[in-house]
């Protein structure tokens, strides 16, 4: 197992986003974990992973710095947690899921969807996101 592996099956999987809030896109495979359905959550538009019928699709990032999760943790929603997926390929990899009881729409996400409608904004959004995170680090 690399311990270092990232599946990332919603905003993450958009190069720009992941240069955004780290400055460059990590190595990444296309990857699935069966057994888990990427959920639309509501009033928000990025998705939440969630055990489910059928196999979410993303991306499995490798090399990830130890700086860079820290700032991949502190970017991530409240409603996510780390959890060890398998992977439908025989890999392992850590994704940020929904905690137990998050409410989720009955729909799936649409990366398309995303892509189309929210990602100039949502990377607005993460730069935004990042200043303030870079400025409270300075502060600490």
């Amino acid at each position: 197992m690399d311990p270092e592996a990232l599946f990332v099956y919603g905003s993450l999987q958009f190069p720009e986003v992941l240069f955004t809030l780290i400055d460059r896109v990590p190595d990444h495979d296309p990857a699935a974990a069966h057994g888990w359905r990427v959920a639309a959550l509501p009033e928000r538009p990025y998705p939440g992973l969630v055990p489910g019928t059928g196999t979410a699709t993303g991306y499995l990032l490798t090399g990830l710095t130890p700086e860079e999760w820290r700032v991949l943790d502190a970017f991530e929603d409240p409603v996510y947690e780390l959890k060890r997926l398998d992977l439908t390929d025989g890999r392992h990899g850590w994704a940020y899921v929904c905690n137990p009881g998050a409410t989720v729409e009955p729909h799936d996400w649409s990366a398309e969807d995303f892509q189309a409608q929210h990602l100039p904004a949502y990377i607005d959004r993460c730069a935004a996101w990042r200043r303030r995170h870079e400025t409270n680090q300075q502060a600490s």
